[in-house]
């Protein structure tokens, strides 16, 4: 009889600790939710404000062709030096170039965006040349502009192989001091991780130099 009685109170209290922990469970698992959707929900709201966000083109930096610094050249001028350079990666079937396009994104909204992954098209003399992405992660602060450097790589060869040093020169001194050339266009696709999944702007963005902007 007495351990049927203790057997009784174990088992109760054994109820109710199971009771607590279900319960502690429970609530666990709604805050994680109520968590989660938040998390969500703001992501899609930077996603919202990243669409309304301006871009355009700042300068450009870094910029190589072949190892040639193409922004220290003189009125555009090729040197010798930079010749015999150019023609051997020519020789080489390599003709590697390399820039910096400084985007500023204005975010007029009144919350910051996020930035997590930008793909983007390398247009020349008007055709689609080369394509690639970043995917380094950036905070668009509100009510601001941010500049983004967004890394473009890509090998020419392919363009001036057949018109050879004549036509690739002709190219270098088409740059502006600022790092922009009429030849050369850029598009871009801003995306943002919404629930571990890259959401896309739906179109390409044209980034173009605003007139009456600052020289760099």
């Amino acid at each position: 009889m007495h351990f049927q009685i203790i057997e009784n109170i174990i088992y109760t209290n054994m109820k109710k600790r199971l009771s607590v922990l279900i319960t502690l469970a429970a609530a666990c698992v709604i805050f994680a939710s109520c968590e989660i959707l938040k998390s969500t929900a703001d992501q899609i709201s930077g996603l919202a404000n990243l669409a309304n966000c301006e871009y355009s083109l700042k300068n450009v930096s870094n910029l190589t062709i072949a190892g040639v610094n193409v922004k220290s050249l003189t009125n555009g001028k090729v040197s010798a030096s930079d010749v015999i350079n150019l023609s051997a990666a020519l020789l080489n079937k390599k003709v590697p170039m390399s820039m910096d396009v400084n985007i500023d994104i204005k975010n007029p909204t009144e919350k910051n965006a996020a930035l997590t992954a930008m793909d983007w098209i390398l247009d020349i003399d008007g055709s689609q040349f080369a394509q690639g992405n970043s995917t380094k992660n950036y905070t668009i602060t509100k009510q601001a502009t941010t500049s983004v450097p967004l890394g473009v790589n890509t090998d020419l060869y392919s363009m001036f192989s057949k018109n050879g040093i004549e036509s690739l020169k002709n190219f270098i001194g088409s740059f502006k001091n600022d790092g922009t050339s009429s030849k050369v266009g850029l598009r871009i696709k801003p995306s943002l991780n919404v629930g571990g999944v890259a959401v896309p702007m739906p179109n390409y963005i044209n980034v173009e130099k605003k007139t009456g902007g600052s020289k760099s």
